[in-house]
């Protein structure tokens, strides 16, 4: 009960613009990269993330063409694959898509898949990245913070991110252990990502 309480008390006060002293502060949510590729050029007109799985690694890493990731997660084989609306990999059996993306423009790409994880009132640091951030939630809540607000994203919900060079703070609100999946699209030339404040 306390630790739910404690938990309240941050997610009230942060939505004020309050930061939890370090004598309360929670541990921090893990986040892993999981998969990567830079390409010099994004598919035309809007983009969406596409999340499907598959039996086997070979068979996920096969059928990914040049906008696609493969990687294992949750017990599960994955295949993202970055493009337009409605598309589908042959072997692969359909999760979520999430988009329309922000879009971003860069001299060059990086895609990449991060698995984030930790118990609840785990949080990053407040940062921000060069580009697109999506998120898809296998078990718990993730909650980002912004200038523009609160999002949530429950179990088996996706969700687009913010706007290149956003301060966001992302944490785990639910009231089980997190497990999230979170695809980017940033410009491969600036650091992923950057400390930062709220204005």
């Amino acid at each position: 009960m306390k630790r739910f309480l404690t938990l309240m008390l941050i997610i009230f006060a942060s939505t004020l613009g309050w930061a939890p002293s370090p004598a309360i502060a929670q541990q921090a949510l893990v986040v892993k990269p999981l998969a990567e590729r830079k390409v010099t050029e994004l598919p035309a007109g809007p983009l969406f993330w596409r999340l499907e799985n598959f039996p086997t690694l070979e068979q996920a890493q096969a059928a990914a063409g040049p906008t696609g990731l493969a990687a294992q997660a949750g017990g599960k084989v994955w295949l993202f694959t970055l493009g337009p609306a409605g598309g589908a990999s042959a072997g692969g059996t359909r999760v979520a898509e999430v988009g329309p993306l922000p879009s971003v423009v860069a001299p060059q790409y990086l895609l990449r898949i991060n698995e984030g994880s930790g118990p609840p009132g785990s949080v990053t640091a407040v940062h921000s990245h060069p580009g697109s951030e999506t998120f898809y939630v296998l078990a718990g809540e993730s909650t980002s913070r912004t200038p523009n607000g609160v999002m949530r994203v429950g179990t088996g919900e996706g969700a687009t991110g913010h706007r290149a060079d956003t301060p966001m703070q992302v944490s785990s609100t639910g009231t089980t252990d997190l497990h999230s999946l979170v695809m980017f699209v940033v410009d491969a030339t600036k650091p992923f990502s950057s400390p930062a404040n709220f204005p």
